[in-house]
């Protein structure tokens, strides 16, 4: 199976591992799945680490590929297909990171790991990752 980690399960995975329960840990840390990061969730984290929603142990551009590759995590770019899917979604929330995250596992067939109970409105496979 394939597995998109949204922004705040990532950030719990590299500091707050408390706040993910058991079976989140074990996918994130057995190194046997596929888990893929969005450009979305480095772009969300960056801005709020420049807003000072979010401190970070070093600049996004050098923590977040460095704990990318620490962890294992596979890239995942925006393409031109997930922001037209996008659309497809229905309204239950706006949040554009979200919704992006949302558009890019429907195109890519893959779960999301997420604490965030709005992603369930959605017809995406959510595997949930809170205590």
């Amino acid at each position: 199976m394939k597995y998109l980690l949204d922004s705040m399960a990532w950030l719990w995975s590299i500091a707050a591992t408390d706040k993910l329960n058991l079976r989140a840990r074990e996918i994130i840390e057995n190194g046997h799945e596929e888990i893929y990061f969005s450009a979305a969730s480095s772009w969300e984290i960056s801005i709020k680490a420049r807003t000072g929603k979010l401190q970070l142990p070093g600049s996004p551009s050098q923590c977040i590929p460095a704990f990318i590759a620490k962890q294992g995590l596979k890239p995942l770019p925006i393409t031109q297909l997930h922001t037209a899917k996008v659309y497809e979604l229905a309204l239950h929330h706006t949040d554009p990171f979200d919704r992006i995250l949302i558009a890019q596992a429907l195109s890519e067939d893959m779960a999301i790991l997420t604490a965030d109970r709005f992603f369930e409105r959605y017809p995406v496979q959510v595997v949930w990752c809170g205590v």
